[in-house]
């Protein structure tokens, strides 16, 4: 297994920020994508969070847990987090979760 890899692009002008993760997102690094992307949302002059996940091979149900922490912890700061690019893995998992709704998929 390869673990998640997390790259942030830096924030433009508008406040957002791109971030692309790889790899897998299970139970081993769920946590640390939940709490590197909410410590992101906190930063001064972020708005939006453009999660691109299009490289994530598989994802469980920790990794979808973290990404609806994460999107919670954003909102309660301001912040937009939104998915982008699902690999196929990971939008299967979000439509038979009905997460994709959630993540304005």
């Amino acid at each position: 297994m390869s673990d998640a890899t997390i790259k942030y692009e830096p924030v433009d002008p508008d406040g957002l920020v791109v971030v692309t993760l790889s790899g897998e997102l299970d139970l081993d690094r769920a946590d640390e994508v939940r709490d590197s992307l909410a410590r992101m949302a906190e930063e001064p002059g972020i708005r939006y969070l453009r999660v691109e996940v299009s490289d994530l091979g598989f994802i469980d149900s920790y990794g979808l847990g973290a990404l609806v922490s994460a999107r919670n912890s954003a909102a309660a700061k301001g912040v937009t987090l939104t998915l982008a690019e699902p690999s196929p893995p990971v939008r299967k998992a979000l439509e038979v979760t009905g997460l994709g709704d959630v993540f304005s998929l």
